[in-house]
């Protein structure tokens, strides 16, 4: 048991960052396929509820510091601005795990303004969502797909 757990905390780590980095590291370090899953889920749900609840914080108090406060809009800002308008709240939970970091969405959906309790549910149904997805698609077809030093 101990040994499924310290193998799940890369899984856990990696998936903060990429989402899909969760699944491949749970195959390359031959976990269980739902032991993937849960650290894959957690791992993006940690990232979410932090800088849900502590997001706004850190940028008045830590960026404030760091950056110097710019009034543009670069292209990065418009593309988010698009794609807010043109999916809302759920299509960014959604297009999240695929597209977006969990880090990069859910500041997106923070800076939108949506409730926390909306941000949290969406974002979990799209992390348990795609996490089977994902995990399902690389165990059973990783043989085959992926290259040998994956597996």
């Amino acid at each position: 048991m101990w040994e499924e757990i310290l193998k799940a905390i890369p899984v856990y780590f990696a998936s903060m960052l990429k989402f899909i980095f969760g699944p491949l590291a749970g195959y390359a370090s031959q976990l269980n396929m739902v032991t993937t899953i849960l650290a894959t889920v957690a791992g993006m749900m940690t990232v979410v509820v932090s800088l849900t609840y502590f997001g706004n914080w850190m940028k008045e108090k830590v960026f404030s510091r760091i950056f110097k406060k710019r009034n543009r809009f670069t292209s990065n800002n418009r593309k988010f601005v698009g794609i807010w308008k043109k999916y809302g709240l759920v299509g960014v939970a959604a297009l999240t795990p695929i597209l977006l970091t969990p880090i990069g969405g859910t500041l997106l959906a923070v800076s939108s303004g949506s409730p926390k309790e909306k941000i949290i549910v969406y974002m979990f149904v799209s992390a348990a969502l795609w996490s089977v997805i994902f995990s399902g698609a690389i165990y059973f077809f990783g043989n085959k797909v992926l290259p040998d030093f994956v597996q």
